[in-house]
């Protein structure tokens, strides 16, 4: 009895690692791979989330530096240069401050909430199981937006890649959990630009039913329901198993210890659940 109820306990704590891929049902993310300068990325974020009338929670925890007053005032006025009509910041280090409702309240009233970089172990030892990842999901479930970059990219999915705390060359450290604002995923960053494109198989040899997403720097996903799309200026990898055979003239299943990857570029969609490239 003991033996089983134990299985049950493992089973359930390792459910965000296997099973479907899905995004949110009704809101959005924006998930970019740090460095990011494209304004249309920052542009679609404001318009998802309500443009000139967008309530904007910028949640900088990730960065590890000090939010004193400057560096809120510095975050304000970045995002009202940006056209964003109402800015907030948000930010602890601890997780009994982040599940308070006098803490969280400001996500009842968000649109949309951003994540710049950092490390993501940071956002995890933060906000895990606390009223404020409660409130993102909330915030998802009402139609609300979702972005961030490089850290706050990684975090969205619910492996938590590059997550250990003493290193950020280390894939499978000791944080693994994120917020899983896409269930059944992977997510790194900075890709191309530091030579990270089979970095994202170290994982997946230990859980092979999740998805690998890796982004590239000035590079990002928009996600809505089951599907993304790459904006931005340069590519995103697909760990799904496939790729590309040009002789056949179709996709096909990798070989045993193949490891191959799609490339996906400004316009290209990909659906979550199917697994399946749309466009390119």
């Amino acid at each position: 009895m003991r033996r089983a109820l134990l299985y049950v306990l493992a089973l359930s704590a390792c459910l965000h690692l296997v099973g479907q891929t899905t995004g949110p049902e009704k809101g959005h993310l924006i998930i970019a791979g740090g460095a990011l300068a494209d304004t249309s990325v920052y542009n679609k974020f404001i318009a998802l989330a309500g443009g000139s009338k967008a309530h904007i929670v910028v949640i900088p925890t990730a960065g590890g530096y000090d939010v004193d007053q400057a560096a809120k005032e510095r975050i304000t006025a970045q995002w009202q240069r940006r056209g964003v009509g109402k800015v907030s910041i948000l930010h602890t280090t601890d997780p009994k401050i982040a599940d308070t409702e006098d803490f969280a309240a400001v996500l009842d009233e968000a649109t949309g909430v951003y994540f710049p970089g950092g490390r993501q172990w940071r956002l995890a030892d933060a906000y895990l199981g606390t009223k404020v990842e409660g409130k993102l999901h909330a915030l998802l479930d009402r139609g609300g937006v979702i972005a961030g970059s490089s850290a706050g990219a990684t975090i969205q999915g619910s492996y938590l890649a590059r997550g250990d705390s003493k290193t950020n060359t280390i894939m499978m450290g000791d944080h693994e959990k994120g917020f899983a604002f896409i269930e059944n995923v992977a997510i790194d960053q900075h890709t191309l630009a530091r030579n990270r494109q089979f970095d994202m198989f170290e994982i997946l040899k230990q859980y092979p039913d999740l998805l690998g997403l890796s982004i590239d720097e000035n590079t990002a996903i928009w996600v809505h329901g089951n599907t993304f799309e790459v904006l931005g200026q340069s590519y995103v990898l697909v760990y799904d198993g496939t790729h590309w055979n040009q002789k056949e003239g179709r996709f096909v299943k990798n070989a045993n210890g193949q490891e191959r990857f799609h490339l996906l570029r400004k316009g290209a969609r990909y659906h979550l659940l199917n697994r399946r490239v749309e466009g390119n």
